[in-house]
């Protein structure tokens, strides 16, 4: 279901470009164009995500559509073609998302980003920690008009407790002094078990003595904020480092996942298995580790098109995600994928394995205007005590003594051998 943004903007150009930008972002949007409008809108319909606010309005000339606007508990950015101080002191004093100068065109990619932000933001959980319980609120406060998840803590040894119980946590704000454990000692410690890719921390501190931001970040802060500061500046550094968090776990995303199906890669598979199985030798749990290959993959392509082939592709991951959920799946290359699973013995991951094969020969997979029919060979290697290249090859051989014998078939390593 689409968010609603209410757009007040009298300027109909202005009003355009951001009914664009947000319906890009899949916002419906409702227009006023005066104060008038805007409080017979909200007099009968207040479900709104958010709101873009003009500062000056032909019946509203020194921002009193605002006001309207936040009392009706929408979240607001005030878009201004003022820059006075005055002005800014009088919008910052009101509890907005953010004001944008309307300057040129950087404005606007700026609201774009504001709006995402609003929309993405309940997925970044921030740690807010501080003995101060107004200086704690305050930034709670700041935090939670951008759509923050916000956790709390009075001392570094809380801060650590918190980080164990709730692990979304993407940052931590911390003070420098506070009581038990204070906060260079607190980045020290979080930097011990969380790696900057991992967790950003911003230091806070109302010394005067300067040096304290050189050691918050030598102890391991990404970012350090001087008390008090401007909302302004708090926003800005921290969105900065969320960003920065999100792009390196879409590189990593990227680095660890196949392209066309969203299944690990090869790479990703042999380190996660690695320590998957290490862990069920240790646990004496029964495990399965397993390649398939599609059967006649170059004749769907040649019958059909790459398209339909990476259809087929695409679907069978879905298959596999069905029936191995719970265990690891990737696709090793081309039509090959691989599967480690555990369960209570053999025989039960042996009719997993089947199961999956079963289903995928009786069903038909849409591909445009036809319904492509295809099987699958796997070969598998149950509770194998080598280590997981030898494992892999054994699985390979079972593979191909399944696509040798007739195809569309489970084969067991070991079992090729005794017949």
């Amino acid at each position: 279901m689409s968010q609603r943004l209410l757009v007040v903007e009298d300027s109909k150009p202005i009003a355009t470009v951001i009914k664009q930008i947000a319906q890009s972002l899949n916002y419906e949007v409702v227009v006023a164009t005066t104060l008038a409008q805007v409080e017979e809108i909200l007099s009968g319909d207040t479900d709104f995500f958010a709101a873009t606010v003009d500062y000056a309005l032909p019946d509203a000339v020194d921002g009193e559509a605002i006001g309207c606007v936040l009392s009706h508990g929408i979240q607001s950015v005030v878009m201004t073609g003022k820059m006075d101080d005055a002005t800014r002191q009088k919008i910052l004093a009101q509890p907005v998302i953010d004001y944008i100068p309307k300057e040129n065109s950087q404005a606007f990619l700026y609201l774009k980003r504001i709006l995402h932000w609003q929309q993405t933001n309940n997925n970044n959980a921030i740690l807010v920690v501080d003995d101060s319980s107004s200086a704690r609120n305050h930034i709670v406060e700041l935090l939670k008009r951008r759509n923050f998840v916000v956790h709390t803590a009075n001392n570094g040894v809380q801060a650590l407790e918190k980080l164990q119980q709730h692990k979304d946590i993407k940052m931590v704000i911390t003070d420098l002094e506070m009581p038990e454990m204070d906060g260079i000692t607190l980045t020290n410690e979080i930097r011990k078990k969380y790696a900057r890719e991992q967790l950003a921390v911003i230091g806070i501190s109302g010394a005067e003595n300067g040096i304290h931001s050189a050691r918050f970040i030598k102890n391991g802060a990404d970012d350090f904020l001087r008390k008090p500061f401007c909302p302004e500046e708090f926003y800005c550094r921290i969105t900065q480092n969320i960003e920065s968090l999100n792009n390196i776990a879409q590189i990593q995303h990227a680095a660890n996942t196949d392209y066309l199906t969203d299944l690990a890669n090869r790479r990703s598979f042999f380190r996660n298995a690695e320590q998957r199985i290490a862990e069920y030798k240790k646990r004496n749990i029964h495990y399965c580790l397993a390649v398939l290959d599609i059967d006649y993959f170059k004749k769907v392509n040649d019958s059909y098109g790459h398209d339909a082939g990476d259809q087929v592709l695409k679907v069978l991951a879905l298959y596999l995600r069905k029936h191995f959920g719970a265990g690891l799946t990737a696709r090793l290359g081309g039509e090959e994928f691989s599967m480690l699973l555990h369960g209570v013995d053999s025989d039960q991951l042996y009719n997993k394995l089947d199961d999956f094969r079963r289903e995928l020969s009786v069903s038909t997979i849409p591909a445009g205007d036809t319904h492509i029919s295809i099987s699958v060979s796997i070969g598998a290697v149950f509770d194998s005590p080598e280590v997981l290249s030898k494992q892999m090859n054994e699985a390979d051989n079972a593979l191909y003594y399944a696509k040798e014998h007739g195809r569309n078939q489970v084969v067991i390593s070991g079992a090729e051998e005794h017949e």
